[in-house]
Parts: C-alpha cells; structure tokens; sequence
C-alpha cells in the first residue's frame, strides 16, 4: 500500500507554475503509477485541502550531449496540476515563492 508520500515526490517551482497560484491551481511531480484518484487522496491528506480537479501528464526525457559521443537522455516523469475549490485554503508551501 502506498502512502501519500510515496505518490506526492515534489512540488514544481516554475514562472508558469507561480502565475496560477491566483487561480488555486498547483503542480507537483508525482509517482509514475499513480492515477488521478491517488494523486486527489494524497493531496487532500498531506495539505488538507479540497481538490476539485486533478489533471496529469507525462513529461518525456529530453537527449542531452554530454560530449562528442555518448548521447545521454534525462528521466520521464509524470506531472500533475491541480485545482483547488474556491473556499479551500492556499498550500502554504507556495506562499512564499510569489
């Protein structure tokens, strides 16, 4: 069983990220098994807040040179953005980032 720690990994601190902050919409990278349904869970528990959309996409790894030959490659992760109900509270982990 995994927990709500094992589905959250972090969250993403970015300009685009930080401009939806009004709208209660924050993004996270999380495990690449978890579906929209766990992610939903593990936020409502670890913040204690009300999610009312969870949307999610997979970010694919990007080659990297790393020299004349050996042609390298980032990891694939998974993404998803959240979006908040109006009477919820802010995640005050992103508070201070505005």
């Amino acid at each position: 069983m995994k927990t709500a720690y094992d589905v959250i990994i972090r969250p993403i601190i970015t300009e685009q990220s930080m401009e939806d902050l009004d709208i209660k919409k924050y993004a996270f990278e999380v495990a690449k098994d978890a579906n929209k349904i766990e992610i939903k869970k593990a936020i409502e528990e670890i913040f204690g807040v009300t999610v009312i959309k969870v949307t999610t996409e997979h970010v694919r790894g990007q080659a990297k040179r790393t020299g004349a030959y050996p042609m390298g490659k980032t990891a694939s992760w998974k993404k998803a953005v959240v979006k908040l109900s109006a009477d919820s509270k802010n995640i005050e982990l992103f508070e201070g980032m505005v």
